[in-house]
């Protein structure tokens, strides 16, 4: 098994201790080593002005604006947090990435495709993720008593950032999961392997 540097020790426990989230890290990590690979060199022997070639050399490879973002991030944790070097925050700079209108479903087009939707499992984690906004692992880890019909609300547990929070329930939702049952996410949970302790075969 490979040693593990005391650089990179040094960036995950500063992360740690900030709470990042898990593939937050996992992206940082990964990040910063691609980085030192495209040099062949330790990335703390590597000057901003690299930095700088490294991401002209992102945009020459036509890498998303999103994916260049993350990058930036990550180095600016790098050099501003873990090498101490505050200047990062400034110097090392992000790009705007270009404003794209979404493409807009009208309602009845909505209407179409659910109601086109085959398998209990997908007639139920489907409508729930669209109408009230989810992340499919968020869908998977619901349970029974994350559903509370009184305040018609849904009660998402550890979410993005591993931060709770609610979203609204629809009355037509709340009939779908009584109708076909809650368990049905639970099927979700296996078939996407998201299964947690949260969501168990009794509930």
């Amino acid at each position: 098994m490979a040693t593990m540097s005391p650089l990179r020790q040094r960036m995950i426990e500063d992360m740690t201790v900030r709470n990042l989230s898990p593939s937050t890290q996992q992206s940082y990590i990964y990040a910063i080593a691609k980085f030192s690979r495209h040099f062949a060199c330790a990335p703390d022997r590597l000057s901003f002005e690299q930095v700088r070639a490294y991401q002209l050399h992102l945009i020459g490879q036509k890498r998303s604006w999103s994916h260049i973002n993350q990058v930036a991030c990550a180095l600016r944790f790098f050099y501003g947090v873990t090498l101490g070097q505050t200047e990062a925050f400034e110097r090392i700079i992000g790009g705007q990435k270009p404003d794209k209108l979404p493409l807009v479903l009208s309602a009845e087009e909505i209407e179409r495709f659910l109601d086109a939707v085959t398998g209990v499992r997908n007639r139920v984690v489907l409508p729930t993720a669209y109408a009230a906004g989810l992340r499919v692992s968020e869908v998977v880890r619901l349970k029974v008593s994350s559903i509370d019909s009184k305040r018609m609300l849904i009660h998402i547990e550890n979410g993005k950032g591993g931060r709770d929070r609610y979203a609204m329930l629809s009355p037509r939702l709340l009939e779908i999961l009584r109708t076909s049952g809650i368990s049905a996410i639970f099927i979700a949970a296996r078939w996407t392997g998201l299964a947690s302790p949260l969501l168990s075969p009794e509930n």
